[in-house]
């Protein structure tokens, strides 16, 4: 069994006991959180309209935060000198899929 969730703009196919990272969710380390699934497929059978997945929960726990890569960026106007260098690194949150409920 597996689902699709949607957090932090962005849709992810998730499975019981994976690991991943997501956008920073503001939850303390150790709870629980609960995500409402998109499609949630069980087997052969697809439950993909609002009123199919009434009920159905999508349960992680948050491991801990994590930093993404590094983006160095650099910005320029020519004939001006002007120039500006910057760096970027995201904060995720790392959760663990515990249980997927049909509900």
């Amino acid at each position: 069994m597996y689902a699709v969730i949607a957090t932090g703009g962005k849709q992810e196919r998730v499975a019981e006991g994976q690991k991943l990272n997501v956008e920073l969710l503001g939850a303390e380390d150790g709870t629980e959180v609960t995500f409402a699934p998109i499609l949630l497929v069980d087997g052969s059978d697809v439950l993909a309209t609002p009123s199919q997945l009434t009920g159905a929960l999508v349960t992680a726990k948050v491991l801990g935060t994590e930093k993404g890569p590094k983006i160095n960026g650099f910005t320029y106007k020519p004939k001006a000198n002007q120039r500006r260098r910057f760096g970027h690194r995201q904060h995720y949150s790392s959760i663990e899929i515990t249980k997927i409920s049909r509900g």
